[in-house]
Parts: C-alpha cells; sequence; structure tokens
C-alpha cells in the first residue's frame, strides 16, 4: 500500500502528516507540486523481466504520457535482487547512488510496474517520503531535490520517462540530509 509521510526537515522524528489515503497522498503532494497518481497494471509483469516484455506490455501508456509530456524517450528498470545474485552483489553501489540528495535539470517520472521504492523530496522546508508501489505514477518536478531507496533487496519494476535522450543528470547538493530520514528495510 502506497503511503505518504510528511515531516518538518528539521524534525525528521515526527511526521505531520500520513496517509495511505490515494486520494489523500495525491491531494497533499499536488500540493506541493508533485504529481502523483495510481494507474492501472493489468499486465502479468514482475520483478526481473525483461525490459523489451514490459515496453510491450505497457506501449499504450507509455505512448499516452510520451505524448501527453513531450518525452523523448523511456526505458525500464526491473530488479529482482532476491533472483539474481548479480544484482544482489551490485546493490550497495547502485542503492547508494540515489540516497545522497539530488536534483535533475528535467522531470524524473516514473510509473511503478511492480514492487516499491521509497522517494524523498525535499520542497521548501519540508520533506515528503512517498513509498511508491505497484500502480503508482510519480512526477517530481525539475530541480526538486530529492533522493530515492529502492532498499536493500531491490525488488520493482519502473518505466522512466525522459526529456532528454542521454537520461537524467544527477546534481548533487551536498547536503547530508538525506542521512537523517528513514531508509528501507526490505
Amino acid at each position: 500500500m502506497s503511503t505518504l509521510a510528511v515531516f518538518a526537515d528539521s524534525n525528521p522524528a515526527q511526521a505531520v502528516f500520513h496517509s495511505s489515503n490515494q486520494i489523500e497522498i495525491a491531494r497533499e503532494l499536488r500540493s506541493a507540486g508533485i504529481r502523483f497518481e495510481q494507474w492501472h497494471t493489468g499486465h502479468n509483469i514482475v520483478a526481473g523481466d525483461r525490459p523489451e516484455q514490459v515496453m510491450e506490455a505497457y506501449k499504450n501508456q507509455i505512448d499516452t504520457l510520451m505524448a501527453e509530456g513531450g518525452y523523448k524517450t523511456v526505458d525500464v528498470i526491473s530488479l529482482d535482487a532476491l533472483a539474481n545474485p548479480e544484482v544482489q552483489a551490485n546493490v550497495p553501489v547502485l542503492r547508494a547512488k540515489f540516497l545522497s540528495e539530488h536534483r535533475h535539470s528535467e522531470d524524473e517520472v516514473r510509473f511503478f510496474v511492480d514492487g516499491q521504492g521509497l522517494f524523498s523530496l525535499h520542497v521548501d522546508d519540508k520533506v515528503f517520503e512517498v513509498l511508491c508501489q505497484k500502480g503508482d505514477l510519480i512526477s517530481v518536478p525539475a530541480n526538486t531535490p530529492h533522493w530515492f531507496d529502492m532498499g536493500p533487496r531491490p525488488k520493482f519494476v519502473a518505466i522512466r520517462f525522459f526529456n532528454n535522450t542521454e537520461g537524467w543528470v544527477a546534481h548533487y547538493t551536498g547536503s547530508p540530509i538525506a542521512d537523517l530520514f528513514s531508509r528501507l528495510e526490505s
């Protein structure tokens, strides 16, 4: 179940808002300029499936969002660390890459087809922790400081949309704030 917890950036121990209600999550994120929607995931896609298989299954949704948002390219990240020892061996490096606060010069858009991931967005003086689950679409606006946790044993499929054909370039803020907030434990 998707959840949202909102914290004052100066107090990571006490949430000022918490909900697992999709409507409340979308409303709260929208007030911070973040798009969050629940999409249908009726295809039999699971973590570890080949990117081509995922792209074919969700071709209509991909085409619609690409036209709507003007995205130029799309890719798929499909990880099942428990089923793939090679992936599990690389998890610490891959996970660490996204755990530091950074921003991109373009929107970061992900549609979770399977599994979960924890986005933390630093907007003004608040941190929005969004546990994205299967069916969630999130769009982190360009230049929004954020970090992402795939967990110690990642198991998810996400379709990612890009305005830049070379993908996102992370610009790290140098802030230690991400170290003060929650991590996925499973």
